[in-house]
C-alpha cells in the first residue's frame, strides 16, 4: 500500500531469510492509476492485508511522541478514522466502489509523505515484522498486526503520551486511569485487526520462542541495537515485545 505514491520499496531473499527495506528515486512512479473496481476482485484476505498495513503506516508516522504538530496529528488521526469506518465495509464487500476508493486513498495518503513533514517516524515495527516474514513467510501486514500490539505493551510508558491522545481522539476513550484508557486502546485496535479477520498471536501462525531468538541474534549481528523514534526498541525490547504476542 502506498507504493502509487512514495519512492519506498521492500525486497526478499529467500536463500538468506532476509526481507529488507529501500528508498530511491528510480522507484518513485512517473504517474500511477487507482481502479477501486479492478481492487474489488481481490480476495478478502488481500483486501484485508491493505486495510491493516495503512493502518500501521499511519501509526509509524503518528504514535511516537508529543512534538506540538497538531495539523499532522489530525491529517493522521483522520486517515486512521476513516480506514476503521470504510475498512469494515470492503472487507465485507470489495465490490463496494464508493468504499474501496475511500479505502485506497486513506492508502496513499497514508504513506506519501504528507503525514510525516515536520514530525518524528518509528517503523521498528516494520523492521520487526520483516523479519516474521523472512523466517515464516507471514504476509506482511499479518506480522504489523503481531508485533504492534506487543511493542506498545513493551513501551507503554514511554509512549504513553501518543497513547492516551490515540485512545481518546481515534477509540474515543475519555473514561477511566491513563493507563486503563491506553489498555483499552490497544485492546480496541487487536479487535478491529481479528474483526479483518487478521490473527495477533505468534502462536495463531505456528511461531515459537526460537524465532524470536533467531530475530534478537539478526539485530544484534546487524547493529541494530536502537531502532525507533528515540532508539528504544533495543533487542531486549523486541524480545520483550515478541514475548507478549505468543
Amino acid at each position: 500500500t502506498g507504493s502509487e505514491m512514495n519512492k519506498n520499496a521492500v525486497i526478499s531473499r529467500i536463500s538468506t531469510g532476509e526481507k529488507r527495506a529501500f528508498v530511491s528515486p528510480f522507484v518513485f512512479p512517473r504517474f500511477s492509476v487507482l481502479l477501486p473496481d479492478a481492487a474489488g476482485t481481490l480476495p478478502a484476505r488481500q483486501v484485508a492485508n491493505g486495510i491493516v498495513d495503512a493502518f500501521v503506516h499511519v501509526i509509524e508516522q503518528y504514535l511516537t511522541y508529543p512534538v506540538n504538530a497538531p495539523l499532522q496529528d489530525r491529517f493522521a488521526e483522520a486517515i486512521l478514522l476513516t480506514l476503521i469506518e470504510e475498512g469494515p465495509k470492503v472487507y465485507a464487500n470489495p465490490s463496494d466502489y464508493e468504499a474501496m476508493s475511500n479505502l485506497m486513498w486513506s492508502a496513499t495518503m497514508a504513506l506519501n509523505g504528507i503525514i510525516s513533514c515536520g514530525v518524528p517516524g518509528d517503523w521498528s515495527v516494520h523492521s520487526i515484522g520483516h523479519e516474521l516474514t523472512a523466517f515464516h513467510g507471514i504476509d506482511h501486514a499479518r506480522t504489523l498486526a503481531i508485533v504492534l500490539p506487543g511493542l506498545w505493551k513493551a513501551l507503554k510508558e514511554e509512549k504513553k503520551g501518543k497513547l492516551l491522545q490515540y485512545a481518546e481522539r481515534v477509540w474515543k476513550i475519555t473514561e477511566g486511569t491513563e493507563e486503563e484508557k491506553v489498555d483499552k486502546a490497544i485492546d480496541r485496535t487487536v479487535e478491529f485487526f481479528e474483526s479483518l479477520g487478521i490473527k495477533t498471536r505468534l502462536s495463531d501462525y505456528g511461531v515459537k520462542e526460537d524465532t524470536i531468538d533467531k530475530i534478537v541474534r539478526r539485530f544484534e549481528e546487524r547493529n541494530w541495537l536502537n531502532l525507533g523514534d528515540r532508539g528504544l526498541t533495543t533487542p531486549a525490547i523486541t524480545r520483550k515485545a515478541l514475548e507478549y504476542q505468543l
